[in-house]
């Protein structure tokens, strides 16, 4: 389904960046993991290459805050590939105070998050996009969030340490207009942009919490990253090639 596309997944060494690696590979592409953790991506690089019997996965160093990292990877996407399909924005970079409830979060923690999230998504869009023009075709997958959706549940923290940020719900929100604000401004370019928005994943949360989640659900409760990956799949495939500026909720009936 994606023979021969070059496909960059920012994050890719993560928990759900992982996940999408590997289902590009398993459909023929040729999966860019692009981290800010070169120890972590290389090592991820080689246990994947292993499980999937493949030589079909690179790694490339990527700071999504920073032009002139961004500029560095398109250049030597290029230089080895002559070519980028895709651009998954994944990566999920946040300070050191992140996590702190509303009254406890300050002006500077918020902008800072703000900034390095939603700004990296829009700085990577952007310099990925020059070089898509020049091209002459491109997609772009936002990772978003029900949180971007629909407000918090809040009941469903209760009894725990949890909490979701009120930077989350900005960003996430804030990527979603973003993916239709291009999606337009790129009209007649041959570039797609859209979002995906999922539903809590599974990430050792405490038993009360998955409970608690489960009852706003339809059917499974909170997902696995590979739950997520089909949605990908489609949306870098030419099966959605003129599918444009939408948001894919996968929640499991989260926000209904």
């Amino acid at each position: 389904m994606l023979k021969g596309k070059i496909v960059v997944v920012t994050g890719g060494a993560g928990l759900i960046g992982q996940e999408f690696i590997k289902s590009v590979i398993e459909n023929n592409g040729i999966a860019i993991i692009a981290d800010t953790n070169e120890n972590l991506g290389l090592s991820i690089k080689k246990k994947i290459s292993s499980e999937l019997n493949t030589t079909n996965i690179d790694f490339v160093k990527l700071d999504i805050t920073s032009t002139e990292s961004i500029i560095s990877c398109i250049s030597f996407l290029k230089n080895k590939y002559s070519k980028i399909d895709a651009l998954v924005n994944n990566a999920y970079p946040r300070n050191k105070n992140y996590g702190q409830h509303f009254f406890d979060v300050s002006f500077n923690d918020f902008t800072e998050n703000l900034g390095m999230n939603l700004g990296g998504y829009f700085l990577t869009s952007q310099q990925f996009a020059k070089f898509f023009f020049k091209q002459s075709y491109g997609n772009i997958i936002n990772i978003s969030s029900i949180y971007g959706v629909v407000p918090p549940k809040f009941e469903i923290y209760k009894n725990t340490a949890m909490t979701t940020p009120v930077e989350y719900s900005a960003i996430k929100s804030g990527l979603i207009h973003l993916t239709k604000y291009m999606a337009k401004y790129f009209k007649g370019s041959n570039i797609r942009v859209n979002t995906i928005s999922l539903g809590g994943i599974e990430d050792n949360q405490p038993k009360s919490f998955l409970k608690s989640y489960k009852k706003y659900c339809l059917n499974k409760g909170m997902l696995h990253p590979s739950d997520i990956s089909g949605s990908l799949i489609y949306l870098l495939s030419d099966m959605s090639k003129y599918v444009n500026g939408q948001n894919i909720i996968v929640d499991d009936g989260f926000t209904l």
